[in-house]
């Protein structure tokens, strides 16, 4: 059986910055936000959080602050367990205090670029030890190497640790392949918002969001009624939020959803190193098709 927590509509929260120190008081805030708009789940420290940037005291902070304020109200999934080193990854799952947190989110192993058989080796080292369910994460533009739908189907079969992954490789015949040939057990959740409707409709549970830190509630409704196949309704919501991805991702993730939750007043738009903040000709383009998208959504 499916873990129903995790159908719907997860936010990959970011972190938020002010001079250039963890702001936790808008970080409550967005949690306030998220939850108050209707988001099933919460993944905090993953790549939109800019856990690349954070030290593990840092890291460490963040999720004991957002456990403490969801308090229990959605579930919590911890995102900072993806590693290239998976000797590394076994002895920080091991060692790690996973109280009031309900998955992991792994994402494959980057960089060293390892065969099929090598990724699911990495995965099935971290099922043997892991306290949690183990929600995988295929994102190949990151990672610069593609977990295979057979791989994916294969750790699925392996352990039911496994309980779903998201799928961020923007490829609709992977997805559709993993759908038709997973276990009942196994949840396909789409990684890249611009697919969110697509891969629900096709067979897929829903999405870790991007965008749903700025339009919780119109990103929510619209993968419910996906999954409850009023594909009228949703397409409608697609419409109304589509133009504003490209303004989002134009220089990379989180630097666009951080220029949009400014813009709405909740945070500052600061990133760390490497990362830059949003050129200001494409900040005026992005705040403009913010404003737009409040108004058709009809967003005071």
């Amino acid at each position: 059986m499916k873990d129903q927590r995790f159908i719907g509509t997860g936010v990959a929260i970011i972190t938020p910055f002010k001079n250039n120190e963890v702001d936790f008081d808008a970080l409550s805030n967005i949690i306030e936000y998220v939850i108050t708009g209707g988001v099933n789940y919460i993944v905090a420290l993953g790549s939109t959080g800019e856990t690349a940037t954070l030290n593990e005291k840092e890291a460490r902070q963040v999720l004991d602050h957002c456990i403490r304020r969801i308090d229990n109200r959605v579930p919590l999934v911890a995102g900072n367990f993806g590693w290239n080193d998976t000797k590394e990854l076994v002895a920080k799952i091991r060692d790690y205090n996973f109280d009031g947190v309900d998955a992991i989110l792994s994402s494959s192993p980057a960089y060293v670029k390892p065969s099929q058989e090598g990724i699911f080796r990495h995965y099935a080292a971290v099922a043997d030890v892991s306290p949690r369910p183990v929600i995988l994460y295929n994102v190949p533009g990151r990672t610069r190497s593609n977990m295979e739908w057979e791989t994916t189907v294969r750790l699925a079969e392996y352990s039911e640790v496994f309980i779903g992954i998201k799928e961020a490789s923007g490829d609709l015949i992977q997805t559709t392949r993993i759908i038709k040939n997973k276990p009942s057990h196994f949840i396909v959740t789409s990684g890249d918002d611009e697919v969110a409707l697509p891969m629900t409709a096709v067979g897929g549970d829903g999405v870790i969001s991007v965008m749903a830190n700025a339009l919780p509630k119109a990103f929510s409704q619209m993968i419910n009624f996906a999954l409850d196949q009023d594909y009228y309704a949703a397409r409608e919501l697609n419409f109304k939020t589509y133009d504003l991805h490209k303004w989002l991702y134009i220089e990379g993730n989180p630097v666009g959803i951080k220029s949009a939750m400014e813009i709405l007043g909740f945070c500052t738009n600061e990133v760390r190193l490497p990362l830059a903040p949003m050129s200001a000709s494409n900040y005026e383009k992005l705040k403009e098709e913010v404003l737009k998208v409040k108004s058709a959504l009809d967003i005071g």
